[in-house]
């Protein structure tokens, strides 16, 4: 499913990030600069190489030895924290060097304790190493030299019972340098494992200096990431129990790291998901939604959506534990990825009923309809996959439509097809949750609400309700005079919205073809056919056209239409006159208007409907009015709808007025932009109205 498919993309953009090396001193941050010149360069590889000369000469326990030995690690690694410099470093062959001094030199028996700047160098290594990893295509290299076996053994410098300052930041430095190397490097990660560094880093989540616990839930974490290998290894060495008393850490480092461990952990792999909520991770988890950190906030919104994925009775329980409120108010935070992860999780947690009540009671829909005005893609996909579920409540839609959910939905600018999908789904829903109670709460709503909401309720139901509730919410409880009221307002947007409803709801109510059938007629039509127009066989009257005899008979003119009943039965001179003389009309006109007469139907062309229009109009003849009317509509254009109703109100061309009108409300944003359109709109409105009671 789409749904799934971004979610498993925000995953990955937020659980494989780098550790950043950073120390109790702020110049340790690795830093990014401009390339160096050539010249630079030169003098560049000119140090590298003396430093890593004095690594290779200084591999002795001598104390001039060590004292030089550590400080060329830490000349290389200040260069190494910028990133411009790096390849350099690299190249001047700094790699193998630092890897040998990762261990300790071997013991002579001259060699007296206290041991000169003991963990000192194989920490300074371990450091530069570590910022050397940064360039993905330094990681094979630095493995392939052999540096992991020894940092796994540095991480086992306490086994001795020993601890002190200097091996504490060994151990991290350690733990730090494989972080990262195996970030995003499958096989590395995979290596760390096979040399045996998962139990040492599980173990090192209960030393008592909490910057080793978070250098060593940092690299766990980066180990667990889609490595399900690397992920039972550490479940197996029982690092779940410490994880969960590391989410409850006042040090909010420490319980970010652990609650990145656990989403990786979790990801993708139910069974351990499992196993993490039956060893209580689910109360600390929602805690840290209140935690001062938004980064461990995130990680805790995140890692409640996994939870909820799948497991309708974790969804329930997350709720009932009292996770929706905070994560409500943090879809208000002005951190993008806090908003964005807290709408993932209450995405999940709306696909269950009684969770998408509480969502919505607890105030979640507003703040989720603003975020779909998000310019970010993924957070505005949460925010409507979360409103999606909150739709399936009929206690919800009521609410949905009181706030403007509706017109929100309509009116967004989604940027991924998924997400506008995901909308059209969420609008149906609504659509057909619109009867019974629903529909009488917010008929209620249109009548004792304040204005703006009883007009909110309209525009939606114009869009929703079904063309069987149209009379009784726009005829019997006033809708239709909210709608036309908008179209009135001052408010563009206000007109906009009305004219968009009304259409909508015209559409509904009928196929609203711009031809009618025409009112049957008095008597029964008679057609005598083609072969008798203008035909003087039988012809017992003839109308005199611009000069020309036309050749008629009186009982299919009698049988046409009131005006030629009038005409030969009335008290009229031309009921017993031959010839009877027809001014104002062409030739043209007349005869198509007869040919209609004698056959029932004839084409009208665009050139001569207007023409005929008024003939048929002056003789009564409703048919070809009507066909007349639909050619004319079919010319409606912006720049001519105007005269084209001027047109129809002239000659009494309801069905021409009816498509002005329609023409006018489907058209009304580009109108709007015109000359006169406010004085057409106010004069219309009338109209618009009659129409809309007579088709309801």
């Amino acid at each position: 499913m789409e749904f799934q498919r971004r979610q498993d993309q925000i995953l990955s953009q937020r659980k494989g990030q780098k550790r950043k090396l950073d120390d109790e001193h702020h110049d340790e941050r690795q830093i990014s600069a401009a390339p160096p010149t050539a010249h630079e360069r030169a003098a560049l590889l000119s140090d590298v190489s003396q430093q890593v000369n004095i690594l290779e000469s200084t591999f002795t326990w001598r104390e001039a030895d060590r004292s030089a030995a550590k400080r060329a690690t830490h000349a290389l690694a200040d260069l190494a924290k910028n990133e411009e410099v790096v390849n350099v470093i690299v190249e001047g062959g700094a790699i193998p060097a630092l890897v040998k001094h990762l261990q300790a030199p071997p013991l002579s028996d001259r060699v007296q304790k206290p041991f000169p700047c003991e963990h000192e160098v194989e920490k300074g290594s371990a450091f530069a190493l570590g910022l050397l990893a940064v360039k993905p295509e330094h990681q094979q290299l630095i493995v392939d030299s052999g540096a992991l076996a020894h940092l796994v053994d540095l991480l086992k410098r306490h086994n001795n019972g020993l601890t002190s300052r200097a091996i504490n930041s060994l151990i991290r430095r350690a733990a730090d340098a494989i972080t990262n190397l195996a970030h995003e490097n499958s096989s590395i990660k995979t290596r760390v494992r096979m040399e045996g560094g998962i139990p040492p880093l599980v173990h090192l989540l209960d030393f008592a200096d909490a910057k080793v616990q978070r250098a060593a839930a940092g690299a766990l974490r980066t180990l667990a990431f889609k490595n399900d290998e690397n992920k039972n290894q550490i479940v197996d060495c029982n690092a779940l129990p410490t994880l969960i008393l590391m989410l409850c850490s006042e040090d909010a480092a420490v319980h970010y790291e652990a609650v990145g461990v656990i989403g990786n952990l979790v990801h993708s792999s139910p069974n351990i998901k499992r196993e993490v909520l039956q060893a209580g991770a689910l109360q600390p988890v929602i805690g840290l939604l209140g935690s001062c950190c938004s980064e461990s906030q995130r990680e805790a919104a995140l890692l409640l959506g996994q939870f909820a994925a799948t497991d309708s009775d974790c969804k329930v329980h997350i709720a009932q534990r009292g996770a929706v409120p905070p994560l409500i108010e943090m879809l208000q935070s002005p951190d993008v990825q806090l908003r964005e992860m807290s709408a993932f999780a209450l995405g999940r947690l709306a696909q269950d009923t009684h969770n998408q009540a509480g969502i919505a009671h607890n105030g979640g829909l507003v703040p989720l309809l603003k975020l779909l005005d998000s310019k970010n893609g993924s957070l505005q996909h949460n925010a409507a996959f979360a409103l999606y579920g909150l739709a399936d409540n009929e206690d919800n839609v009521s609410d949905f439509i009181r706030v403007g959910g509706v017109l929100r939905l309509q009116d967004g600018e989604f940027i991924v097809q998924a997400t506008k999908d995901c909308v059209a789904k969420t609008l149906k829903r609504l659509e057909e949750k619109i009867h019974g109670r629903v529909l009488n709460h917010l008929l209620y709503l249109m009548r004792v609400s304040e204005k703006g909401c009883q007009r909110r309720v309209a525009l939606a139901l114009a869009h929703l309700c079904s063309a069987d509730d149209q009379r009784q919410i726009f005829i019997d409880h006033y809708g239709l005079e909210l709608l036309i009221g908008l179209l009135g307002s001052s408010n563009p947007k206000q007109q906009l919205d009305g004219a968009v409803a009304l259409c909508k709801l015209a559409n509904k109510a009928s196929t609203l073809s711009p031809v009618d059938a025409a009112p049957p007629s008095p008597t029964p039509q008679v057609y005598l056919g083609e072969q008798y127009v203008n035909n003087a066989t039988l012809s017992d009257v003839t109308f005199l056209v611009e000069g020309k005899r036309f050749y008629a008979h009186r009982i299919c003119l009698l049988a046409s239409s009131d005006a030629f009943r009038a005409m030969f039965d009335g008290g009229y001179r031309e009921k017993e006159a031959r010839d009877i003389d027809i001014p104002n009309i062409r030739w043209e006109v007349f005869e198509l208007m007869m040919r209609f007469v004698y056959c029932g139907s004839v084409d009208v062309t665009l050139d001569i409907a207007q023409d005929l229009l008024r003939a048929a109009d002056q003789y009564l003849l409703e048919g070809l009015k009507r066909l007349c009317e639909y050619t004319i509509a079919q010319d409606i254009l912006l720049e001519n709808v105007s005269s084209m109703y001027e047109l129809s109100e002239a000659f009494n061309a309801i069905s021409l007025k009816h498509a002005c009108i329609l023409f006018i409300l489907e058209q009304f944003d580009k109108l709007s932009a015109r000359p006169g359109h406010s004085l057409l709109i106010q004069r219309i409105i009338p109209e618009i109205r009659n129409y809309f009671v007579q088709t309801l």
